[in-house]
C-alpha cells in the first residue's frame, strides 16, 4: 500500500497562517449575495435609478408638455405607458417623478437617522435623568398620530410666504424627517447601552478618552451594522409616507411629478385609463419591496452570529 504522506502539525499551521484572511467588507458581501432576494432586490434598485436619472436627461422630452391630440392613449409604441388626461407622456413622467420620490426617501432618511442617532446615543451612553427625559419625550412623540401631525405641518408650510416651503419637496423632507426618528433613536439607545460597558469602552476611558470621541470613534462604529439596516428601510417607508401625502393633496404640489402625485391624478380616470394608475403604483411597490429585501440581506450579512 502507498504510504499517506502526512505534513507535521508546524507545517500545517504555517499553511493556515499564510493563507489570505478574508476582510469584513469581503465576508459580508459573500454573506449578502447568498441572500437571493436582496440580490434581486439591488438589481431592480439600480435599474430604477439609471431610468430616474437618465431617462428623462437622454430623450430631453418635457415631462409637463401638454398635447390635447393625445389625450388618454394607451400604451404604444409612441409612448410606451400611455399618455395622461393632458397627454402628457407617462414614460417621460414616471422617471422623473422618481427623481423626486427617491430624493425624498433618502433625504428624510438621513435626516431622520441623524436625529434619531444623536438622541439615541446621548441617552444610552448618559443614562439616568438624561436617558430618562431624552426617552419619554420619544414616547410622547410616538404616542401622537403620524399622519395628523403630517397633514398639520404640512397645512402650515403650505400656508407660509416662502415659496421654498410653500411648494417643492424641501418641506415635505422636513416634516416627515423630524418624525420619522423615534425608531432609530431606540435603536441606537440599545446598542449604546451594551456597548458602553465593553473592555474597549472601559480602554478607552482609562487612556483619558472624552466622552465625545468614546461615543463617535468607539462605540458608534460598532452600532454601525443595525443603523445602517434601519436606515435602508427607512427610505422605503419614505417613499410610502410621501406618496400618502401627495395622495391627499398635501405633497408635492403640480405641475412637479412624484410618484404619489401622479396617482392622485389617476384616481378619478382609472376605469377609462387605468394605465395612469397601475405604472407610478408599480414603481412604488416595486422600489419599497426591493428596498426591504436589501434591509433584510444586509441585516443577516452584517449579523455576527449568523451562521452560513
Amino acid at each position: 500500500m502507498q504510504a499517506q504522506l502526512t505534513l507535521p502539525p508546524s507545517t500545517i499551521d504555517w499553511h493556515a497562517r499564510m493563507r489570505p484572511q478574508e476582510s469584513l467588507s469581503a465576508l459580508v458581501w459573500r454573506r449578502f449575495l447568498k441572500h437571493k432576494p436582496a440580490v434581486a432586490g439591488l438589481a431592480a434598485l439600480i435599474a430604477i435609478f439609471l431610468l430616474c436619472f437618465f431617462v428623462p436627461w437622454l430623450t430631453h422630452y418635457d415631462p409637463g408638455k401638454t398635447n390635447v391630440d393625445i389625450i388618454r392613449e394607451p400604451p404604444s409604441l409612441a409612448h410606451i405607458f400611455g399618455t395622461d388626461e393632458l397627454g402628457r407622456d407617462l414614460f417621460i413622467r414616471l422617471w422623473d417623478g422618481g427623481r423626486i420620490s427617491i430624493l425624498i426617501g433618502v433625504a428624510t432618511m438621513i435626516v431622520a437617522i441623524t436625529i434619531g442617532t444623536v438622541i439615541g446615543s446621548v441617552a444610552g451612553f448618559y443614562g439616568g435623568r438624561v436617558d430618562n427625559l431624552l426617552m419619554r419625550f420619544t414616547d410622547f412623540v410616538l404616542s401622537i398620530p403620524q399622519l395628523f401631525l403630517l397633514l398639520l405641518f404640512a397645512q402650515l408650510l403650505r400656508s407660509t410666504n416662502d415659496p421654498r416651503l410653500s411648494a417643492g419637496p424641501l418641506p415635505i423632507i422636513v416634516i416627515i424627517g423630524i418624525l420619522a426618528w423615534t425608531p432609530a433613536a431606540r435603536l441606537v439607545r440599545g446598542q449604546f447601552l451594551s456597548l458602553k460597558n465593553k473592555e474597549f469602552v472601559e480602554a478607552a476611558k482609562m487612556s483619558g478618552a472624552r466622552n465625545r470621541r468614546i461615543m463617535l470613534r468607539h462605540i458608534l462604529p460598532n452600532a454601525a451594522s443595525p443603523i445602517i439596516v434601519a436606515a435602508t428601510l427607512r427610505v422605503g417607508a419614505a417613499i410610502i409616507t410621501e406618496s400618502t401625502l401627495s395622495f391627499l393633496g398635501f405633497g408635492v404640489q403640480p405641475p412637479t411629478p412624484t410618484w404619489g402625485n401622479m396617482l392622485k391624478n389617476a384616481q378619478a380616470q382609472m376605469t377609462y385609463a387605468p394605465w395612469t394608475a397601475i405604472f407610478p403604483g408599480l414603481a412604488i411597490l416595486v422600489t419599497v419591496l426591493a428596498l426591504n429585501y436589501i434591509g433584510d440581506g444586509l441585516r443577516d450579512a452584517l449579523d455576527p452570529h449568523h451562521v452560513e
